[in-house]
This record gives structure tokens, C-alpha cells and sequence, in this order.
């Protein structure tokens, strides 16, 4: 069942306005325009390559836009890095391959950014990720190593390590595609806590049902572009755009 926002004309968080991105030849990004407010969730859905994953890299400054602008909370985002520094402490990050430090334990691991970024005690860095890891399932694997950690178990320290930071957004780039069967649900079940308290999270994933049950809106992409967008029961029961039906049937979405 999707989760409602309770705030209809909610704070825009995160707007984008006419981005553009190329990769040499290669355009990634042609004119993307979209909103995620307050508490919402959004999912971006879409062939592989069609500019979900590269919309992400651009919201936190891992790639540079060309065109158009980004804005958090109504200001626009620097288009270089060093200028991304202080946003990306108000935005989490959560990758496909987990991206933990393997010679840190998974407490080690979420504290990281506390104690070097926000140079928090050590103490109170490490109470902050014994109640992360706690809150994700994991409490009793603090003093564990990623080499020691299911896929599913490491992704679920990554995301206590991104919420250690206490962002405003969570960005989730395909959390999902490096995981066993086994250990998808583990993580969806995480990131649905997080919706269902509020968390405004922007979501690439291939897990449709995901999409269905818990975004606010989805947005559906192809070759650069948004071909559509709107609630779940509009993308998943009645898409408007021929495209997307056929990207749905691809997947064996049967609503």
C-alpha cells in the first residue's frame, strides 16, 4: 500500500529545472525537469542508461551538470565540487556496492562521518552508530567487518552510515542490483521504515513492486528524458504513454 504524504503542498526539497548532461557524444540528460518534496518518496524507473543513475551523481556533485540548474531547499547548487562539500553533508548516499571501508568495522563505519566530518566526540560518534546500526537490524553486528557481512548486511550499513550524517534527502542509486534474492528484501524493508517515518528519499531501482507499494510519485525515464510521471496507480495500472506500458510488460509487471 503506498504511504500518503500527509502534506500535499509540502517544501520542495530537491527541484530540477531543465538539467542537461553529455558524456562526450553521449547525451545522459536532456532537459530534466521534476520536484521531490518534504517526506515524499520518489522513484526513478527506466531502461538501464536512460539517465536515472546520472540525475543522482548530478544531485550530489559527483558529475557536473551542463545545463539547467539543480536547487536544495530553494538555493541552486554549485556546479563544482569543492562547492558540493557542505551540500552533500545535508544529502545521504547510498550506492549499489555498499562503498564501506573494509579495514573498518561496520560501528567504525557508520561513525566515520560524524568524527571526521561533523568532528563529533568519539563517544558520542559511536552512540549515534550503535542506535543506526540497531535501528537497520544489525546491533549485534557492530564489531564485524564487511568481509564478514552478507550483501544485504553491508548495504544496510551503508545506509545506517548515511543516516549518521542526519540528511535532509536520501539518495538511493539501484541499492538493490548487487544483492542476492535472498537479501533484497532486507533492505526494502529498511528503506520502507525510512519512508514510513517521513524520510524524503529519491529512489533509482529496478524493484517495481518497491515502486508500487511505497513511492508518492514515480518517474519514469528514457533515453534522457522523463516520458512520464505521476502516482503508482497511474505508472503501474494506467500509464498514459505506450513506452512505458512496454517497459512495464518487459519487467512481467502485471499491476
Amino acid at each position: 500500500m503506498t504511504r500518503q504524504n500527509d502534506e500535499p503542498d509540502a517544501h520542495v526539497v530537491l527541484a530540477y529545472r531543465d538539467v542537461h548532461k553529455q558524456f562526450g557524444d553521449f547525451v545522459a540528460l536532456a532537459g530534466v525537469s521534476m520536484e521531490v518534496r518534504k517526506t515524499e518518496v520518489v522513484c526513478l524507473i527506466g531502461p538501464s542508461g536512460s539517465g536515472k543513475s546520472t540525475l543522482l551523481r548530478c544531485t550530489n556533485g559527483l558529475e557536473s551538470i551542463d545545463g539547467g540548474e539543480i536547487t536544495l531547499d530553494g538555493q541552486v547548487l554549485p556546479r563544482h565540487g569543492r562547492g558540493m562539500r557542505a551540500v552533500r553533508q545535508r544529502m545521504g548516499m547510498v550506492f549499489q556496492n555498499f562503498e564501506l571501508f573494509p579495514h573498518m568495522t561496520a560501528l567504525a563505519n557508520v561513525a566515520s562521518g560524524p568524527l571526521t566530518v561533523l568532528r563529533l566526540p568519539r563517544g558520542e560518534a559511536e552512540a549515534r552508530a550503535s542506535a543506526l546500526l540497531a535501528k537497520v537490524g544489525l546491533a549485534d553486528k557492530a564489531a564485524s567487518y564487511p568481509s564478514n557481512l552478507s550483501g544485504g548486511q553491508q548495504q544496510r550499513v551503508a545506509i545506517a552510515r548515511a543516516l549518521a550524517m542526519q540528511p535532509e534527502v536520501m539518495l538511493f542509486d539501484e541499492p538493490t542490483s548487487a544483492l542476492d534474492p535472498e537479501t533484497i528484501g532486507e533492505v526494502l524493508n529498511v528503506m520502507k521504515a525510512l519512508a514510513e517515518e517521513g524520510m524524503t528519499m529519491l529512489v533509482v531501482t529496478h524493484e517495481m513492486s518497491f515502486a508500487r507499494r511505497v513511492a508518492d510519485h514515480v518517474v519514469v525515464f528514457e533515453r534522457g528524458t522523463i516520458i512520464e510521471q505521476g502516482p503508482p496507480a497511474q505508472i503501474f495500472d494506467a500509464p498514459l504513454v505506450p513506452r512505458t506500458r512496454d517497459f512495464l510488460s518487459h519487467l512481467g509487471w502485471e499491476g
